[in-house]
């Protein structure tokens, strides 16, 4: 067992470095260790929320989010969790969709360059003007965006940021740290959704004893996260922390495949 917590502190480390929380990893290595099914995506949620939640308390106390304009994705995507989290699904299904699109954002992000700072300079007012008016075309798409994720997220046990930080970096949402600070939040909300939809559905099924068998799991993840989180407030350029992201998505949607394949 504590080899098994140094993993999921390590997980947790790397994944609140980014604004993560780590969900689909503590997914991936609950299953490597043959824990039942049934009670790996309520162990992931809480790790999650123990993950997230320390990272957005930092991000909020640096001002890295935006509430305001998050707030049509957790509108939409906290209610969505929690019935995501009462539902079934067929994982084959799921997991190749899930891989295949991830695997496509991964790469777009990794393609993109940073804006330019000379074109910036010579028409700022336009620039604004433009990106004023793209954001109000998506706001009825923030609100689809936020409740297609929550449901997902409630489904397979992960809090969503993994989904959320593309749509935000593809469409120029806020800064890189704005954004990590906004999915830190959206994945501890999601998750606390998540974790109350999945104890309602794991209710009457006598599993917790088994929970308790893995009391060391949230000391490790709230260690390795108070390390990430601190990592991705301070010193790590912006550039970084995009890319970072887009290789742990791609690293993601990668194991997803695999896994995918080993179901066929």
């Amino acid at each position: 067992m504590w080899l098994f917590s140094l993993l999921f502190a390590l997980t947790a480390l790397v994944y609140a470095s980014v604004g993560f929380g780590g969900g689909s990893t503590y997914n991936a290595l609950l299953a490597l260790h043959g824990v039942d099914y049934r009670l790996y995506p309520f162990i992931a949620l809480a790790c999650n929320i123990i993950v997230a939640g320390g990272g957005s308390w930092r991000f909020l106390a640096t001002g890295n989010m935006r509430l305001s304009r998050a707030a049509p994705f957790f509108i939409t995507s906290i209610p969505s969790a929690w019935i995501g989290g009462r539902l079934s699904l067929e994982e084959g299904v799921f997991t190749g969709l899930l891989a295949g699109s991830l695997f496509l954002i991964a790469l777009v992000m990794l393609g993109q360059r940073p804006n330019s700072g000379q074109s910036a300079k010579k028409e700022p007012a336009l620039k604004k003007e433009q990106e004023k008016s793209i954001r109000r075309q998506l706001i009825l798409v923030d609100y689809g965006v936020g409740g297609l994720i929550g449901l997902l997220s409630g489904m397979i046990g992960i809090g969503g940021g993994v989904l959320l930080a593309p749509f935000l970096y593809l469409t120029n949402w806020g800064k890189a740290r704005e954004i990590v600070g906004t999915a830190s939040l959206f994945i501890f909300a999601n998750s606390l959704a998540g974790l109350i939809g999945q104890g309602e559905k794991l209710m009457g099924q006598n599993l917790g004893a088994d929970l308790l068998a893995f009391w060391p799991l949230p000391f490790a993840v709230l260690l390795g996260g108070q390390i990430g989180s601190r990592l991705a407030s301070g010193p790590i350029p912006e550039i970084w922390i995009r890319r970072i992201t887009a290789l742990l998505i791609l690293f993601v949607s990668l194991r997803l495949a695999w896994r995918w394949l080993a179901m066929q």
